[in-house]
């Protein structure tokens, strides 16, 4: 029995000998490896192997951290440098702060109460719906969430991440309805008026300042009303009585599958860039590296510039045969702002194209060079100045291409190259030269007419006059 029991115990032995020899190997193969190590650059090998511990330690960390972070996922993103110089406020709430980047900004705190009010008003649209169901629901998008920003580790503590989801995303779902109803919900006063509602809209369509959509989404669809209009048809309405023209109300079909929206932003580019003409590519690139001359020298060559009858995209631009056609776009405060914010989203998404803001920008910034330039288009209803200066206007277009990127597939390659093609055309700029200088008017018209025919009859008179003293 005690013969046994020794058996026993070397046969348990065996594995921890076998695993010692193992770990003998390995050491010897290390002290290999830091002799060679200590040959080659003379450092102490037992320092150098600590150090390389440490360093693939950390990066492990790192790598685990970029596993967890997709950058894919990211949609919301902090503008970078290139854009943002030339005009930081257009990026930057005035009035409230949405998602975790303005979170900490002092001059924003005013409009944390109007965020309490609205939660308020929001638990009350539900009978039993209170704080901790809300954060129930909210922790199960926690996770998306966070993926959906950069840089915002210090801002993941759950109760406070979850305490700004619900307040900004109900201020979102009710400041929208309260909005949409212009007065109010029946029966309910207003929280915010109507002088400040446009700043907080402006706010709200920062590339900065916004939060997922199905975050939002899925609040307005805790507490939706059997007869309300589901939220991006409140968006949708807003933004056509916003922004105007730029803006159409045939949205539906791209808006089928509300999870591929990303945010309030994406879904104003989505109502912007729908009904737009598809143009062929073209494979012309001769014209790439020169430059179209801008509304003035183009008109001074010949090309004629008309406003675009109808409802239209803003972005169907057309030329032909040396007429150039525009749709009509109305220039204000916040034109600017928007712009920018739609181009910036452009710019840094990978899976927007073609980038529609981006290139005409980048269109009108070639056409624009000075306030005559945009006085030439306001006076043929291109552009409708609702700043009183074109002055303004113009330095709004020559800066707001800044930092922008445009790629071969140029939306608007070909009329870029048909334009330069007609202006270097001697004949059409001696036509232009002619209309300008003699037919400018009706009364110049007849008068170079009038000048031309006395013109032909003294050159008869003379050459008769001449013959006759001949014979």
């Amino acid at each position: 029995m005690a013969h046994s029991i020794e058996i026993t115990s070397i046969d348990n032995q065996i594995p921890l000998l076998r695993q010692t020899k193992k770990n003998e190997i390995e050491e010897r193969r290390k002290v290999d490896r830091i002799i060679e190590i200590k040959e080659t650059n003379g450092q102490d090998p037992l320092e150098s192997q600590t150090k390389k511990s440490v360093i693939n330690q950390i990066f492990d960390e790192m790598f685990e951290d970029l596993n967890n972070l997709s950058i894919k996922s990211c949609t919301i993103f902090k503008v970078y440098v290139g854009l943002r110089e030339s005009n930081p406020d257009a990026y930057t709430p005035k009035m409230i702060s949405i998602g975790p980047y303005y979170k900490k900004n002092p001059q924003l705190r005013p409009m944390e109460k109007y965020k309490l009010l609205y939660l308020q008003r929001f638990l009350q649209r539900k009978e039993g719906l209170d704080v901790e169901s809300c954060f129930n629901e909210l922790e199960t998008l926690k996770k998306e969430t966070i993926k959906c920003y950069n840089d915002i580790e210090d801002l993941c503590d759950d109760s406070q991440f979850l305490q700004m989801l619900l307040l900004d995303g109900c201020f979102v779902v009710e400041f929208i309805r309260e909005t949409y109803c212009e007065r109010g919900p029946e029966g309910e006063a207003r929280i915010i008026s109507d002088d400040r509602a446009s700043y907080i809209f402006r706010d709200l369509m920062l590339l900065e300042n916004q939060l997922p959509f199905f975050v939002v989404n899925n609040l307005h669809s805790m507490t939706k009303q059997v007869n309300e209009s589901s939220l991006v048809i409140l968006v949708n309405d807003l933004c056509t009585s916003y922004f105007g023209g730029m803006v159409k109300r045939t949205w539906a079909s791209e808006c089928n599958n509300v999870g591929n929206i990303k945010h309030l932003l994406h879904l104003l580019h989505i109502f912007s860039c729908t009904e737009i003409n598809p143009k062929e590519k073209s494979n012309n690139f001769e014209t790439t590296y020169k430059v179209m001359p801008n509304a003035t020298e183009l008109s001074e060559a010949g090309v004629s510039f008309a406003k675009v009858n109808g409802m239209t995209s803003l972005f169907d631009i057309n030329f032909n045969n040396g007429f150039m056609k525009i749709p009509c776009f109305e220039v204000d405060d916040d034109t600017e702002t928007i712009l920018r914010n739609l181009i910036a989203y452009e710019q840094q998404s990978y899976d927007v194209q073609p980038k529609y803001f981006s290139d005409y920008a980048a269109f009108i910034d070639h056409l624009i060079d000075s306030e005559k330039d945009v006085n030439l288009l306001r006076q043929k209803g291109i552009i409708v100045n609702l700043t009183g200066d074109d002055k303004n206007v113009a330095g709004l277009f020559n800066k707001i291409g800044n930092g922008v990127t445009t790629y071969p597939d140029f939306y608007y390659n070909e009329e870029f190259r048909q334009a330069i093609e007609y202006s270097e055309k001697p004949w059409n700029r001696m036509k232009a030269n002619l209309k300008h200088n003699y037919f400018s008017s009706p009364w110049v018209g007849a008068s170079t007419v009038a000048a031309i025919i006395l013109l032909i009859l003294t050159t008869i008179q003379t050459i008769l006059a001449f013959t006759g003293s001949v014979m």
